[in-house]
């Protein structure tokens, strides 16, 4: 990608997630995702209608006078966005590819991230732990990520989910939301998943074209396996080959949903040629009922 393009994507990204964090995403973010709980803030004296519960009694017998010990919430969160850029990823059928749409997404939350005052850091994964970006406030930082997943050229070509997941557990001892953006053609990270998941906030994001979805009529194709190289030549014009093509598929996506939601994970399934923010906000909304109840 030459200069001039990346700079034209970035400004694209930009905009759009601005304008969508500020129109839409914004108060769904706050509402949503809490901080760790509350903080230990100042003490002074005591004021009539101030709960008796909180007076700091040690204080209270140095100088004669009562005191309470105030406390705010601790609102900042780390978050980090854990990208899967493996070879899968630049499929596309429509006008963006997998990853771009997993760097529009990255726009999307890390801009309603620092709108929140919330750290946001970048782990790009493929069957290796390719680049990490710590946690950090500010736009610039977060023009930096986008920059960052847009030009990256991958090493690897396969995914490893189990040893991005065990990478994280190395370096966040505290809780952290973890955005997981990848299609989850993958293997055996499920015991991983469940171990990061007791300490930190995931959401998984399953990017998907919807040509993976259901074959498209087209006669005879060949169909590559990005991250193996394999490749197939299918006969796209029968309706058994697309019949299987749509179970196989169906059935996969079932599993993973399911393996996610045994784990108490939220999913957010994305097809690159649907309102994604859309589904985002329907996410946001249907968490924070959740948490309501």
């Amino acid at each position: 990608m030459i200069a001039k393009e990346l700079q034209h994507k970035i400004r694209h990204i930009q905009i759009r997630a601005k304008k969508a964090v500020t129109d839409i995403l914004q108060g769904e973010y706050h509402s949503v995702f809490k901080g760790r709980g509350m903080e230990f803030d100042e003490v002074r004296e005591y004021q009539p209608g101030d709960d008796i519960r909180t007076i700091d009694w040690n204080v209270t017998a140095r100088t004669g006078i009562p005191h309470i010990k105030r406390y705010i919430e601790e609102r900042e969160l780390t978050v980090l966005l854990m990208v899967d850029l493996s070879a899968s990823g630049q499929f596309g059928t429509t006008s963006q590819t997998k990853n771009e749409v997993a760097a529009d997404l990255c726009g999307l939350l890390a801009f309603s991230a620092i709108r929140n005052n919330d750290k946001v850091g970048l782990l790009v994964f493929t069957d290796d732990i390719e680049l990490y970006i710590p946690p950090r406030k500010g736009t610039r930082h977060v023009l930096h990520l986008i920059q960052e997943i847009l030009k990256f050229q991958p090493q690897g070509k396969k995914t490893d989910i189990k040893l991005a997941l065990n990478h994280i557990a190395r370096l966040f001892k505290k809780k952290a939301v973890l955005f997981l953006l990848s299609d989850f053609r993958a293997d055996n990270f499920s015991s991983a998943l469940r171990a990061a998941a007791k300490r930190h906030d995931i959401i998984a994001l399953s990017i998907t074209d919807p040509a993976e979805i259901s074959l498209p009529k087209a006669g005879l194709v060949e169909i590559t396996d990005n991250e193996t190289g394999e490749r197939l030549l299918v006969d796209s014009g029968s309706k058994r080959v697309r019949e299987n093509f749509a179970r196989i598929s169906a059935t996969r996506r079932d599993e993973l949903t399911t393996m996610l939601k045994k784990q108490a994970i939220d999913h957010i399934p994305i097809v690159t040629d649907q309102n994604y923010v859309g589904e985002l906000v329907n996410f946001f909304k249907a968490r924070e009922r959740r948490q309501a109840h």
